[in-house]
C-alpha cells in the first residue's frame, strides 16, 4: 500500500514559493500542497490536525522580516522543527504568444514589485498592480484572459498555469532568498547541526538586554537572529526572538537556557531543529 501523502498547508496559490521551499524541504516524501488565503490559516490549519505541516516564510534577505508570522508563532502552540531557505529567482509570465510590447500591467506581491523596480524600468509603458500573491497574480490573469497583462512570479507557476515566460532572472539583486519556517504540533529531537529559536519577555530595567544575551556570550553560542516585536497591552515593552546555533541536545545550550529564566519573566522555546545549510 502507497504512503498517504501528508498534508502541508502554505499561503498563497500553487506555484507560490513557500510551495517550492515545501517540496525542497521534504525532497522525496509524498506530500500534499495545500495553499491558504492568509497566514492565520496556516497556523490555524496545523493546530487544529487538519494538516500535518505548516511552512510559512520568517525573512528575506532584502525585505526582512516577516512580522506577522512572529507574532503568529507566539500565538499558537506549534513548534518549529525545520528551516529552508531558497533562491528567489523572478520571472515575468503571460499568456502564450503574448509579447512584452503588447502588454499593459503587471501583477504582483507588493514586495516582489519592488525586488524588480529597476528590471521593470525596461518596460516604462507597463502599470504596476499590486496583488496578495505572486503565483495568485499569475492565476488571475490565467482565468481573466488578459492578454494585455503579465505577472512576477516563480518558473514553477508558470508551469503549473501552463504560462508562457517572458524574461527570467528579473530580480534587481540576485542575493535574494527567502527563510522558510516548518510548523508541527510536536518538537523534533535533534543532533549534530542544530538552531534553536526562543521567545521572551523581561522587565524594562537598565542593562536587562545585556543580561539576557550575555547568558549566551559567555557560552561562545553564536547568536543568529534578533527581532523585537510589541507586547501587546503593555506600552514599549517588548518580545524578543532569538535563533541560536545548537540545539537542546547539548548541555552547554541547556544551562544557557536556566541561566536565562533567571533574568526573564516569560520564556518559551519555539522549537530546536537541524540547521540548515
Amino acid at each position: 500500500m502507497a504512503e498517504q501523502a501528508q498534508r502541508v498547508c502554505f499561503q498563497g496559490e500553487r506555484g507560490a514559493y513557500s510551495e517550492e521551499a515545501a517540496v525542497v524541504f521534504f525532497k522525496d516524501a509524498r506530500i500534499e500542497p495545500v495553499p491558504h488565503p492568509s497566514f492565520d490559516e496556516v497556523f490555524a490549519e496545523v493546530e487544529d490536525g487538519k494538516a500535518a505541516y505548516g511552512i510559512v516564510p520568517i525573512e528575506n534577505s532584502l525585505g526582512g522580516s516577516i512580522h506577522r508570522n512572529y507574532d503568529l508563532l507566539l500565538r499558537h502552540n506549534l513548534y518549529v522543527i525545520g528551516e529552508v531557505a531558497i533562491r528567489i529567482a523572478h520571472c515575468l509570465i503571460a499568456h502564450r504568444g503574448v509579447t512584452a510590447d503588447a502588454l499593459r500591467k503587471v501583477y504582483s506581491h507588493p514586495q516582489a514589485l519592488a525586488q524588480c523596480e529597476r528590471s521593470l524600468g525596461r518596460w516604462p509603458h507597463i502599470e504596476r498592480v499590486s496583488a496578495y500573491d505572486t503565483a495568485g497574480s499569475v492565476k488571475l490573469i490565467k482565468e481573466k484572459g488578459e492578454m494585455d497583462a503579465a505577472a512576477i512570479a516563480s518558473r514553477r507557476a508558470a508551469e503549473i498555469y501552463d504560462m508562457e515566460i517572458l524574461a527570467e532572472n528579473i530580480e534587481d539583486d540576485p542575493e535574494n532568498y527567502t527563510r522558510f519556517l516548518v510548523l508541527n504540533r510536536e518538537p523534533v529531537t535533534t543532533q549534530g547541526s542544530s538552531k534553536t529559536s526562543i521567545v521572551f519577555s523581561m522587565r524594562n530595567l537598565p542593562g536587562a538586554l545585556f543580561r539576557t544575551l550575555a547568558v549566551f556570550s559567555l557560552r561562545d553560542i553564536d547568536l543568529c537572529k534578533i527581532e523585537s516585536r510589541p507586547l501587546q497591552g503593555k506600552a514599549w515593552d517588548y518580545f524578543f526572538y532569538v535563533d541560536f546555533a545548537g540545539g537542546l541536545h547539548e548541555q552547554h545550550c541547556r544551562n544557557a537556557l536556566d541561566n536565562l529564566k533567571e533574568f526573564t519573566e516569560f520564556l518559551r522555546v519555539l522549537g530546536s531543529y537541524p540547521r540548515s545549510v
